[in-house]
């Protein structure tokens, strides 16, 4: 482990010298992910991609990509596009990345079962906004908002996300 690695441990992630509290999926941290579980698979994940609603906040880094409306995730395990973005109209199992809410406004995207993804292994593993305090998340790895923009401007290209 590197001092710019996200290192999750049982109370917090650690990242850059620091500590922020977080949250993870319902079904806490397996070896043997599956699409629906709320699980946050275990493993060593590359960050390989930002997302960002530019009605709701600045670009927090250069490499940043806005979220348009109609901007969507399949998590169709019988679709070719399986764990990928897709576009409306989309007429298979998605979630939707612009939402109501603020969970999505800032997104970091893990390579978890992507670019080349086995079905029913698991759709998207996101870091995102929690909720509130200890609410689980379907999977992901949920953050104060600004705690969230804090490590979304200091990511690097080495960073990596461990979840022993």
């Amino acid at each position: 482990m590197k001092p710019a690695d996200l290192v999750l441990t049982p109370t917090h992630l650690r990242f850059l010298g620091r500590r922020f509290p977080c949250t993870i999926g319902r079904g806490g941290v397996t070896d043997a992910k599956a699409e629906g579980d709320g699980a946050t698979p275990r493993g060593t994940h590359r960050i390989v991609g930002l997302l960002y609603r530019p009605d709701r906040m600045a670009r927090p880094a250069d490499w940043a990509v806005p979220i348009r409306p109609g901007d969507l995730w399949s998590d169709d395990t019988g679709h070719e596009d399986y764990n990928l973005m897709v576009r409306a109209p989309y007429p298979h199992s998605h979630e939707t990345l612009r939402r109501a809410d603020p969970l999505y406004d800032l997104i970091l995207i893990t390579d978890w079962n992507w670019p080349s993804a086995v079905r029913g292994r698991g759709s998207a593993i996101f870091i995102h906004q929690w909720r509130r305090p200890g609410f689980p998340t379907e999977g992901c790895i949920a953050f104060r908002r600004d705690h969230l923009l804090w490590i979304a401007r200091h990511i690097r290209y080495e960073t990596r996300l461990i979840v022993p």
